[in-house]
């Protein structure tokens, strides 16, 4: 029996729809554990949440404030979401406020910051005062409960495909589980591995927000959340969201991910049209080939397809652009949110003959899975 979605609102202003609005952006795309009732962000009051992000209408408003928020909705939602992933990571006296006002209406609160909100001892004060509970998304696990990589990632006999960026914000977490659905939907057991704060709010069962983690323990963590998928769900292959990006200076996460998963393939995720990393305007972006062969030369493991972010690219730039890899590059490639993931599970199929032969008699599934 399915478990009802609480509802929730989700904080987001000034950034809905940008880099740093990118958890709010995965949860009103999908979530198997909220049901998002309304988006805060004044600078896009009265627009619809899904015509902001993708151009289809969601029927998920965005409010200019909590209250007006509130006033218009039929019933105060079970949860109040802090929804933006900014660089600096701490609350404003003004965002303060507002969790404590949304505390103070019985909402739930859920963090994903580093700022731990159950340590905060006024947050804490009122959260008693008013019988809600504050759920940190980041907050690791106590040391007893933290894994170390012990080389049972070699018990993984199903393909493992890291869908890996070339830069943050990019998209990782979206193709991951659009390709996620588009598996399950075809009747291939597919598990998703989270490694960052929205896949685990979006309903992820395995993994941990990894950036959260001492060193120690990522490379292990993510062996664990792999090892325990593979044991529980028998699935047909498992996917693990990337974060931040190899060739970053700032960030090790995706090097850990490629540790402590070993995979059989490489997804990479590419903003074409960025020309500096995001937050970091004095750092270009790296060559997609160079990418490629760090990832080669860190894992052993191939980049077997390419996935677009279309940010501030126009329909015939991006049908240009991924002409343009698949002849250069040789590799299949795709905007998941604009063509979806065919070309990336008939990539799988073509790579993983099990998957097609696990299916062979389906002919809705085949298609999908072979060249022919």
């Amino acid at each position: 029996m399915s478990i009802a979605k609480k509802t929730a609102l989700v904080y987001c202003e000034n950034q809905f729809g940008l880099m740093d609005g990118k958890t709010a952006a995965g949860l009103v795309r999908h979530s198997e554990t909220y049901n998002i009732v309304g988006v805060i962000d004044s600078f896009l009051a009265g627009e619809d949440a899904g015509e902001k992000l993708d151009n289809k209408k969601n029927n998920i408003p965005i409010f200019a404030n909590l209250q007006s928020a509130l006033d218009l909705l039929p019933d105060i939602p079970h949860c109040y979401i802090y929804g933006k992933a900014p660089l600096d990571a701490t609350l404003s006296i003004a965002e303060r406020a507002l969790i404590l006002e949304a505390m103070s209406k019985g909402m739930d609160i859920i963090n994903c910051l580093h700022e731990f909100f159950s340590e905060d001892p006024e947050f804490i004060e009122v959260a008693n005062q008013w019988g809600v509970k504050i759920r940190d998304i980041r907050k690791p696990p106590q040391l007893k409960d933290l894994h170390v990589f012990t080389g049972q990632i070699a018990k993984v006999t199903v393909p493992v495909i890291a869908i890996l960026g070339i830069d943050c914000a990019c998209g990782k977490m979206t193709t991951a589980v659009e390709l996620n659905n588009a598996l399950n939907n075809l009747g291939i057991k597919s598990v998703l591995i989270a490694t960052g704060q929205t896949a685990i709010m979006q309903g992820a069962k395995y993994g941990v927000s990894i950036d959260a983690l001492t060193s120690q323990f990522v490379i292990g963590e993510i062996e664990n959340a792999f090892v325990r998928a593979f044991e529980m769900e028998s699935p047909d292959i498992i996917l693990v969201e990337g974060q931040s990006v190899v060739s970053h200076p700032a960030f090790m996460s995706s090097v850990g991910i490629l540790k402590g998963c070993m995979p059989d393939g490489v997804i990479l995720q590419h903003a074409p049209s960025r020309k500096f990393r995001c937050d970091f305007p004095l750092l270009p972006m790296p060559n997609i080939v160079s990418e490629i062969l760090l990832i080669r030369a860190i894992s052993q493991s191939q980049v077997i397809a390419i996935a677009l972010s279309h940010e501030n690219m126009t329909e015939t730039e991006i049908q240009k652009t991924i002409k343009g890899y698949e002849d250069r590059l040789l590799l299949p490639t795709t905007d998941v949110l604009t063509y979806g993931c065919s070309k990336l599970t008939r990539a799988l199929g073509n790579l993983f003959p099990t998957l097609n032969r696990r299916y062979k008699g389906n002919s809705q599934i085949r298609p999908l899975l072979t060249t022919g």
